[in-house]
């Protein structure tokens, strides 16, 4: 892993590495920059993904691409983005599933989150949401537990991917409500929205932006956000920490390049990455989708996955949810 340490990243300005007054071009590579989204398209965290390179795209003149490699609850994606040459033309979405779920879900993992990746910085936090379909007769977390309860085996929960937040939020309330029930995982959170909607699961805990704006369109019934608090973008809507003491679980995206990325080219991304941030009308997108933007530089960042590493661990072996 490449280590950016707190002196060099206050050498930008001193080396000319600050990012680039809006509209003017960066001594980019030549070429669009490719930015690989490890989940499918339509869902909350691709979203998220194409605004911030929407955004980072105006303030550098350059053209910055989501390429979706989906599958594996964005194992796929991340080893595209570890396999690829570290010059600075392709980076993509650094994911809580695949970089501090996974080493303790998967016994072997295609990639080394120490080890494989450069940490730039930080996208967005956002917890998730336990949504219902209409015909499940709960309205609230109290009587969903007394109804899956009184139902074992009967009641499933879909999820964008096994490891991901939305599979472990899940089997979280499973085992600390003491409930039985059927983990349905897909390639990613739209379509486990369409099956959702018609009526083929039951339930699912997704990131806030799909499942808060398909509640809002009245397809399905939210319940809860996995927050350690309300989420300001659903205030009427309780924490499952008010039903369930402790529960806690909360997304984030963040960029991330290959390991060996020349430190300049990762100072100008995180530089240009944070400007992009304090934009005030990407900040208020993001917002809009539940999303919290989340500065962090390249040290903290790396930081942050491995103490959040070491955080998922003892959650996931006491909900059982390791995978073979």
């Amino acid at each position: 892993m490449a280590r950016i340490t707190r002196r060099a990243g206050l050498g930008l300005v001193a080396a000319g590495l600050a990012a680039p007054a809006l509209g003017q071009r960066s001594e980019w590579p030549p070429g669009p920059i490719r930015f690989i989204g490890i989940f499918p398209p339509g869902g909350g965290t691709d979203i998220l993904s194409r605004l911030w390179c929407q955004k980072i795209s105006e303030i550098t003149g350059e053209q910055f691409i989501v390429e979706n490699r989906s599958g594996s609850a964005g194992n796929i994606g991340t080893e595209a983005i570890a396999r690829s040459t570290p010059d600075g033309r392709t980076i993509g979405l650094g994911s809580v599933a695949p970089l501090a779920i996974g080493p303790t879900l998967y016994k072997r993992l295609p990639f080394d989150p120490t080890r494989d990746f450069t940490y730039i910085g930080g996208l967005w936090q956002l917890p998730n949401m336990l949504v219902v379909h209409p015909e499940v007769p709960a309205r609230t977390v109290p009587e969903l537990i007394a109804l899956v309860r009184a139902n074992p085996g009967r009641f499933t929960y879909a999820s964008s991917g096994s490891g991901t937040t939305v599979h472990l939020s899940g089997a979280m309330f499973a085992a600390q409500a003491g409930l039985e029930m059927v983990h349905v995982p897909y390639r990613g959170g739209a379509p486990a929205h369409v099956d959702l909607i018609a009526g083929r699961v039951h339930m699912i805990f997704d990131n806030i932006p799909q499942a808060l704006q398909a509640a809002r369109e009245g397809k399905v019934r939210a319940l809860a956000v996995t927050g350690a608090k309300r989420s300001p973008q659903a205030p009427d809507i309780p924490a499952m920490a008010e039903f369930l003491p402790g529960f806690e679980i909360t997304s984030w995206g963040s960029v991330v390049a290959p390991a060996g990325l020349p430190v300049p080219m990762a100072l100008r991304i995180a530089a240009l990455t944070r400007q992009a941030l304090e934009s005030p009308d990407l900040i208020a997108r993001f917002q809009e989708n539940g999303a919290t933007p989340w500065v962090a530089g390249p040290d903290e960042l790396a930081s942050f996955r491995a103490a959040n590493e070491a955080a998922f661990a003892p959650v996931i072996r006491a909900a059982g949810a390791q995978v073979e």
